[in-house]
């Protein structure tokens, strides 16, 4: 069984977490995987989270409650700002990415990964106005103007509806591209954003 665990704080930008939750629990108990998946939700004390917006999760699990976690998905939000000055949620990310599969993250998620000294020399993008302050401060190659960026078993996606893109990637890695398609049909994810150009 492959768990997947989708990180929660106050502060969390929701489809940041709740879009790749979409994804990993269709992939997971919606479909037909051809390896076993699973997907949950794990906060610091268990406690329901108010995320950016004014939605509340009631996550899955404490720090001290989560199964043994293989892939590791840190969302953004204006929660993640405090994150980086607390060494325990710092450490509790340190300790869980040593021992998983995949570390990824969402939008401002990545500051969190490189905060803790995930991203060292490696290649990360995050939400597009982060990514020049992030430059300026972080000791990762910071990328622009795409979706997602893997690097090793790091992988960090731009802002929101990117984390989408980047968990269907991950669900082709885990069970198959045959299955990611057919999870995309599922969720029947096929972008056509209404006013991407001038008519």
């Amino acid at each position: 069984m492959t768990a997947i665990a989708i990180l929660l704080f106050d502060g969390v930008e929701e489809l940041d977490a709740v879009g790749p939750w979409e994804v990993f629990s269709w992939a997971a108990r919606e479909g037909e995987p051809p390896v076993p998946l699973s997907v949950f939700t794990v906060s610091r004390d268990g406690a329901p989270v108010t995320c950016g917006k004014g939605m509340v999760i009631t996550p899955d699990h404490s720090f001290a409650t989560a199964p043994e976690i293989d892939v590791l998905l840190v969302p953004g939000g204006q929660g993640t700002r405090p994150m980086l000055k607390d060494e325990e949620m710092l450490d509790w990310v340190r300790n869980t990415a040593a021992g998983c599969t995949w570390v990824t993250s969402v939008c401002t998620g990545a500051m969190v990964l490189a905060q803790a000294g995930l991203a060292k020399g490696k290649r990360i993008t995050t939400y597009h106005s982060v990514v020049e302050p992030m430059r300026e401060w972080s000791d990762a190659e910071v990328l622009s103007d795409v979706r997602f960026v893997r690097d090793g078993n790091l992988v960090t996606s731009a802002g929101v509806s990117a984390g989408i893109d980047m968990s269907l990637w991950l669900v082709g890695e885990l069970a198959g591209v045959d299955y990611a398609r057919a999870v995309q049909q599922g969720i029947e994810y096929f972008p056509a954003p209404p006013y991407l150009y001038e008519v």
